[in-house]
């Protein structure tokens, strides 16, 4: 039995699906990965002239030296994701997590809103580094988060964010978005621990029940390990072997698949 056939009949016979992703998983609807810094530089020419890496950009220190770039580099991402239609990956994992006896729930580091967007219950969702369809004040003033519908963010051909910007509903002072980025102290995390504490709730009773559990990571890189180490983790705990789907860096798994999301959902959940 080959590893595709592994994998398979371990999914077919899991009655609960824990599916945990990184940016890979967004690669197949059109996302850019940012693998590396050319491929960051690809999708933001402006950051190659600027002579800054993603780490260096994604840092909440924009919003006070130069907000106008900030709010380009998350207002175009913001635009990017809710033009994005998800791939039909998101609908086969939706479809074999709802048949489940104990359901799915999803872990992910990503901040798109691709999963709720595909249809996944909001409730069943854990966001590790938050997401950008929500803001907070760059001071955290009231430890307030609230959603960035309706937020528009007009971008000119320099890559600066046009007034106005958003604002904290609270103290008038800049907002940004509601993600965990590099070097960042003012992150307000109430939302994501509300969903990390439904997860853990979730695997609770999955283990009390004695449910037998099936964990499956589509596109977690090394280079930010915290899907990976989080997959590899639950993994262990319930003794099953970890699926990880991921074209460059399938290793460190029982069943390692080396191939892009959508394919190898495809080759793993298409009747």
């Amino acid at each position: 039995m080959n590893i595709i056939q592994q994998a398979k009949a371990h999914i077919a016979q899991a009655d609960a699906l824990l599916i945990t992703a990184g940016a890979g998983m967004g690669v197949d609807s059109g996302l850019p990965d940012f693998r590396g810094p050319e491929g960051f530089w690809r999708a933001y020419p402006k950051a190659r002239e600027l002579g800054l890496r993603f780490e260096e950009l994604a840092n909440p220190r924009w919003f006070e030296q130069d907000i106008a770039l900030a709010w380009a580099f998350y207002g175009h991402r913001l635009h990017t994701y809710r033009k994005t239609r998800p791939h039909r990956g998101f609908s086969l994992l939706l479809e074999a997590g709802k048949a489940k006896k104990h359901g799915y729930f999803v872990f992910t580091s990503n901040v798109d809103g691709q999963f709720q967007k595909a249809g996944f219950d909001e409730s069943r969702i854990m966001e590790c580094h938050g997401s950008i369809h929500h803001l907070q004040c760059i001071d955290n003033c009231r430890g307030d988060i609230w959603k960035a519908e309706g937020v528009t963010i007009t971008i000119n051909d320099d890559f600066q964010a046009q007034e106005p910007l958003p604002r904290c509903r609270h103290c008038g002072k800049a907002a940004r978005p509601n993600i965990l980025m590099f070097g960042d102290y003012s992150w307000e995390s109430a939302r994501t621990d509300a969903q990390s504490i439904r997860l853990q709730s979730w695997l609770a009773r999955l283990e009390k029940t004695g449910a037998h559990l099936a964990v499956v990571e589509i596109g977690a890189g090394t280079a930010v390990p915290t899907v990976r180490r989080t997959s590899e983790d639950i993994a262990r705990h319930f003794n099953v072997p970890l699926i990880r789907i991921n074209p460059r860096e399938a290793f460190g798994a029982e069943l390692g698949i080396e191939a892009g999301g959508l394919d190898a959902l495809k080759m793993l959940l298409e009747e």
